[in-house]
């Protein structure tokens, strides 16, 4: 069961088989703070050990933004010599912020991101991480990080370049533009753009089609399609690796059976 007593900035429940993180600092379009970033932290790990109960995880934010980055008045603050408050943070290595695209790569739900609104800096790292974007109308994409005096972190330096290439990943990069929700569907940032209202139901339905599959080979996919190579016969060899994981368990067993006797397939985790 997930706990929610600790936490202020982060909405969690669970509909199902899927469990939605909610951002909540809709007047600051839930940018990111230290106290926030430790509370996302802390409800992935309640989410990764839900599995396999919990199949897939949405993330959304609160108001008319997704994500606008870190915070500028904690950062602003750090340059003013303000000290770390939160314990895992340790000076001199990544922050949490940053931590969170790996995160979110390896708990074993595959996750989508409902882009509903600006999604900026470490905002556009968050949505990256995710396995699916679903934007509204009204999603916009920058990486912001140039416009600070900064570079691409929180994984945007890998991450943007593997979904629309190195040319138009270095051209957000340099530029710190902004782009709208139908040229990041065009570029391949989003999978899908729908009206504003009906963003949520659709993250829903695509959420509840991926529970309906194999928990244990549904992991398996994601875990693959992370693994990134450019030797086809070493994806190959990870493809075989992947699949002698969830051969012969009682959900393979479940989904030949369901399909042969035409039903339905009940799938345990197992």
């Amino acid at each position: 069961m997930f706990d929610e007593t600790k936490l202020q900035w982060i909405g969690l429940h669970r509909v199902n088989h899927v469990a939605v993180i909610t951002l909540k600092r809709p007047d600051r379009l839930n940018a990111l703070t230290r106290e926030m970033t430790h509370e996302l932290h802390s409800a992935l790990d309640q989410v990764s050990e839900e599995f396999p109960n919990i199949r897939v995880l949405i993330v959304i934010g609160a108001g008319r933004g997704f994500c606008s980055g870190a915070d500028v008045s904690d950062i602003s603050r750090r340059l003013d010599g303000d000290p770390v408050t939160i314990p895992s943070e340790q000076s001199g290595g990544p922050s949490e912020i940053m931590r969170l695209a790996p995160h979110l790569k390896e708990i074993p739900q595959p996750v989508i991101a409902a882009v509903n609104g600006v999604a900026a800096g470490a905002g556009l790292g968050l949505a990256l991480s995710c396995d699916i974007r679903v934007g509204s109308e009204s999603a916009r994409f920058t990486s912001v990080f140039v416009k600070r005096s900064l570079v691409p972190d929180a994984g945007v330096s890998q991450l943007l370049g593997t979904l629309v290439g190195p040319g138009v990943a270095s051209e957000m990069a340099l530029t710190g533009k902004v782009y709208d929700s139908h040229w990041a569907l065009e570029k391949g940032l989003l999978n899908k753009v729908v009206p504003e209202e009906e963003l949520f139901e659709h993250a829903k339905a695509m959420a509840a089609e991926i529970a309906a599959n194999p928990p244990l080979a549904v992991k398996a996919t994601k875990e693959l399609m992370n693994r990134h190579s450019p030797d086809l016969r070493n994806v190959i060899e990870l493809e075989h690796l992947a699949n002698e994981a969830v051969r012969g368990t009682a959900d393979q067993k479940e989904a030949v059976q369901a399909f042969l006797e035409k039903r339905e397939p009940n799938f345990v985790g197992e």
